[in-house]
């Protein structure tokens, strides 16, 4: 069974690099030391890159899909440890981190299942005069190695996401998980091995910066997947060699609208958690919600009660809602974001409540009428705070809403499935979830977003398909 260790040293090589302290946000208790890399140990696992590679490319689709199902049911027998695992390094509430490993079960198995639905297709060569007497099909090959990137806000699901992709088209991966949460990926890496991976096929590193930058640089990976802030993100692209392919998942600024004839009591049971799901530390958390100036009033209040009930503390805590942010400078970031607004002219409805051991703590708040210039409504908050502002005039509202910089998925509350398909037709959003919140995701549908918001598309089977590519094989008959 997998323990907490007291220190993970660097698995590939012998290194020497400095060891860094893990600390739970829930209490700053220690969690373990991790050893980061050196440059030498970088130059190290670049060289045995594209031969490792090489050896697990020669993998066929059902030894790739008996690994991923072992994974699968490791995670599943070790899922409350796990689950504890994942409150105490990223301080998502037990009761949601019971989810995630659920999910993150569910992730590898469909990554099992696309791993044997990898298919190519036959050409109809001769629908044109020169294809004539020619046969052609396509088979998808592995497109290479991988280098993924993570983020701390769901460090299981997310880390199964990239890595069981990427296993399941036949691409060895190089994963640098978040520096304040990696022991999911520690567990990862273990049931791994445990399955049976070829050595190598999965490397975690754990490294400062420039030597990250020095690793997404090498012409030794064939694509990048990185998730994480959109500044990272974006000046990553301007260094990666060139041909190797990106994905970015970025965060977004999620907005719903609601309509005069929602169900308003619907409407604030999904949006209390589609705005404070993990401390909205989601990127696609509920940031602003845009209320009918006809039943402002009755909504304003029904969420004010329903957020006020939320229960702020400890994620190892069974009656928490709504755990710590990842660092004390991410409260101090938001609350100069709410006091910027409240001089804008917004109100507090409630909430904006520091606590905890090292101010890590912010209770859920919800901000009204705020202006649309305020940081907190152009950029993506990525905390417990929510605006809510009136709207008259829909075209307007879905003209302002389309012209956002961070564009991934929003939610509409309505009762006119008619109007809802229309709405959904003008809006550039590349998901609208149609009475839920925007938060909403099943780990098969296809995940991405547009401008600042990120690059390609993520869901099982839309992720194994861009890290594989077509070969194309044509006879002469």
């Amino acid at each position: 069974m997998f323990q907490l260790p007291q220190s993970i040293p660097l698995k590939f090589t012998n290194s020497n690099g400095k060891w860094v302290s893990i600390l739970s946000p829930n209490d700053g208790s220690l969690l373990t030391t991790i050893q980061e890399a050196t440059e030498d140990d970088i130059d190290f696992l670049l060289s045995e890159t594209q031969q490792i590679q090489k050896s697990l490319a020669q993998l066929k689709p059902f030894q790739r899909a008996d690994i991923l199902k072992s994974v699968v049911n490791d995670i599943r027998n070790q899922h409350e440890f796990l689950s504890w695992v994942i409150a105490r390094e990223g301080g998502k509430p037990i009761k949601d981190a019971r989810i995630e490993v659920t999910r993150a079960a569910a992730t590898l198995e469909l990554c099992a299942e696309e791993t044997l639905r990898l298919v190519g297709e036959v050409i109809p060569m001769e629908r044109t005069p020169a294809g004539k007497d020619h046969l052609a099909f396509t088979m998808r090959d592995p497109i290479g190695a991988v280098l993924a990137i993570s983020a701390f806000n769901h460090p299981l699901n997310l880390i199964a996401h990239q890595v069981g992709c990427a296993i399941a088209s036949g691409c060895s991966v190089v994963l640098k998980p978040a520096p304040s949460t990696p022991l999911s990926a520690h567990f990862l890496l273990e049931a791994f091995k445990k399955a049976g991976l070829p050595e190598g096929a999965l490397r975690v590193v754990h490294a400062e910066i420039p030597n990250i930058q020095k690793l997404a640089s090498s012409r030794e990976f064939d694509f990048v997947s990185f998730i994480g802030s959109d500044k990272v993100g974006w000046e990553l692209q301007k260094r990666l060699a060139p041909g190797t392919r990106l994905f970015l998942e970025h965060g977004g600024q999620a907005q719903a609208i609601i309509r005069e004839d929602a169900d308003l009591e619907a409407a604030v049971h999904a949006l209390t958690k589609g705005a404070f799901y993990h401390a909205g530390q989601v990127c696609i958390s509920t940031q602003v919600i845009f209320i009918h100036e006809k039943i402002f009033s009755p909504f304003l209040s029904l969420f004010k009660t329903a957020t006020e009930k939320l229960i702020v503390g400890s994620a190892t805590d069974e009656s928490t809602d709504v755990g710590p942010l990842i660092r004390p400078s991410e409260v101090l970031r938001i609350q100069n974001w709410i006091d910027e607004a409240l001089k804008a002219g917004a109100e507090l409805v409630t909430g904006n409540i520091v606590s905890g051991h090292s101010a890590q703590f912010l209770s859920p708040t919800i901000l009204a009428n705020v202006p649309s210039n305020c940081s907190i409504m152009t950029e993506e908050a990525f905390g417990p705070v929510v605006c809510v502002n009136t709207y008259q005039d829909e075209e307007e509202l879905l003209s302002y809403i389309n012209q956002r910089d961070y564009i991934f998925e929003a939610s509409l509350f309505t009762q006119d499935i008619t109007k809802a398909l229309s709405i959904a037709q003008k809006m550039s959003a590349m998901t609208l979830v149609i009475n839920n919140h925007t938060a909403f995701r099943v780990d098969q549908m296809p995940f991405g977003g547009h401008k600042k918001s990120g690059l390609g598309m993520g869901g099982v089977k839309y992720a194994i398909e861009s890290l594989t590519r077509i070969k194309q094989i044509i006879i002469k008959i």
